[in-house]
């Protein structure tokens, strides 16, 4: 491995726990949403075939179906 890979891998590291920090102050329903997200964000572009579109429609669908089903009083 050179040096600009191991410097990228470090940076990509770095950016992985800075956003899981972020997270610490989140409500359960906005971790749904945000889970949510992911999850159809994964979806959309492995049914695409790594379409934007796709990849942006799930990440879309996906947070609205993890807000819902987290709603209080459900």
């Amino acid at each position: 491995m050179n040096g600009f890979q191991k410097v990228s891998h470090s940076v990509i590291a770095a950016a992985i726990f800075l956003s899981l920090a972020g997270c610490a102050g989140m409500s359960a329903q906005d971790k749904s949403t945000a889970i949510g997200a992911g999850i159809g964000a994964v979806g959309g572009a492995v049914l695409t075939g790594g379409s934007t579109l796709g990849t942006v429609g799930g990440a879309a669908v996906g947070g609205v179906v993890g807000h819902e089903i987290s709603k209080p009083g459900k």
